[in-house]
């Protein structure tokens, strides 16, 4: 008779439960779950070694081999994800960001390592790139897909050359097939200057608004001339700051299109015309000139709080150089932040319901958030802050065995049972699935 898997934290348990099938070998599973545990910890660094040691295994040998030699299908686990994911928003519209995430790394060992641009650091070094999409429903992060760029002087023998755009379009299409209600496409100049990406979209009927350079060129007939209006002012949105008055202008190449320009200042200015500004490009319909702007601004503060996320939770602590083991790591960091998303989405109604009800009607507040560094925002990092007090046992349990204390064992087993009483509802997988 089989075994049952080792039990961590309940809500990690039962999330981890929804692919509980991909995973024959109890033992492979427990990994599974360990992982998920740890990348969501605090722990500065999320490498094997100190992921195990948080679980309490001897070393991370076992982590290792389930991430290079064991036998599990990542595409498999990609589909659950995402298929959670689709559960999860509904038929809620989507902003669909397309961006870019460079990592440095030492040496040539690691698979599609190579000189070149980061953005990350904003200059080129020896790292290795992948081209990401995330959805944004009501202001909650979903990761969807990720592929890793691979640069023609470290392809292998079995590879076919593609560019980031290429893997872009491939992205879109995987997406698009998916069925998502696609609100919007947001993308940065690399691929708003990229003829495959804008036809991929427009193939599609896409909505789109991509940044573009300031010298992208427009074809005109002979004797037109390029228009700039006036500028509009209108107010921009900060994070945590106050919104800021900046300028917009459309430019019209001709004669009017169904691809509109625009010119946009970078920041405060009662004079436009010396401000630095930068430009995009869209094909959304209607009167836009005053919030397409911030509409797209949502791309640039989105893409900073992605990549922020996914430092937090690891994506580039792994030690691993070969290509699969690199995309499963990358597969169970997804897994982790979509964990985490489902969380913030759950924290936002609930919040939401509560502001919603009158003085006499609202609940007694649940003792969990009673506890001081419970934060009551409906963000995503809020949400990780909420969950990672369930972290300490890990490290307490190791001092136990060394100086046993029969007394606080008990009473921290009874702790962890409270904490256990923590829920978030998740949407259940079919069987099929």
């Amino acid at each position: 008779m089989l075994r049952p898997p080792i039990a961590t934290v309940s809500f990690i348990d039962e999330y981890c439960l929804l692919y509980r099938s991909m995973f024959e070998d109890v033992r492979l599973y427990e990994c599974f779950k360990w992982l998920h545990l740890s990348i969501m910890s605090p722990l500065p660094r999320k490498t094997l070694p100190e992921i195990a040691k948080l679980n309490g295994l001897k070393d991370g040998q076992s982590l290792h081999h389930f991430l290079r030699d064991a036998v599990w299908d990542v595409a498999q686990v990609r589909a659950i994800r995402l298929h959670l994911i689709g559960q999860q928003i509904g038929t809620r519209p989507i902003s669909l960001c397309i961006d870019e995430t460079g990592d440095v790394k030492k040496g040539e060992t690691t698979d599609y390592v190579a000189k070149q641009y980061i953005g990350n650091l904003g200059k080129t070094a020896n790292g290795i790139v992948s081209v990401n999409a995330y959805a944004v429903a009501l202001n909650i992060t979903y990761p969807l897909l990720f592929k890793i760029y691979k640069p023609k002087s470290r392809l292998k023998a079995s590879d076919e050359y593609q560019s980031k755009p290429q893997l872009a379009v491939q992205i879109i299409h995987e997406i698009q097939a998916l069925g998502f209600v696609i609100e919007r496409v947001l993308a940065d100049s690399l691929y708003g200057e990229s003829e495959a990406v804008i036809r991929a979209l427009e193939k599609l009927n896409l909505p789109y608004i991509v940044a573009i350079r300031s010298n992208h060129g427009v074809l005109m007939a002979k004797g037109q001339r390029v228009r700039y209006n006036r500028w509009r002012a209108y107010d921009q949105p900060l994070a945590e700051h106050p919104s800021e008055r900046r300028h917009i202008r459309e430019i019209i190449f001709g004669h009017r299109r169904t691809v509109c320009y625009y010119q946009i200042t970078k920041g405060s200015t009662d004079n436009p015309d010396k401000a630095d500004s930068w430009f995009i490009m869209t094909n959304l319909e209607g009167n836009i000139l005053l919030s397409v702007a911030t509409q797209y601004s949502l791309r640039t503060w989105i893409e900073y709080g992605f990549k922020q996320v996914k430092h937090q939770l690891g994506w580039h602590d792994y030690r691993l150089t070969d290509y699969n083991s690199i995309e499963r790591w990358g597969e169970i960091v997804f897994s982790a932040y979509l964990f985490v998303s489902i969380h913030a989405d759950a924290f936002r109604q609930k919040l939401q319901s509560h502001t919603n009800k009158t003085p006499q009607a609202t609940a007694t507040p649940v003792p969990f958030t009673q506890h001081p560094h419970w934060e009551l925002g409906t963000t995503w990092k809020s949400a990780l802050n909420n969950l990672r007090p369930y972290w300490c046992w890990g490290w307490l349990e190791v001092w136990l065995q060394v100086f046993p204390m029969p007394g606080l064992k008990r009473a921290l087993h009874q702790l962890i049972d409270w904490m256990n009483t923590f829920r978030i509802a998740l949407i259940p997988l079919p069987q099929a699935a």
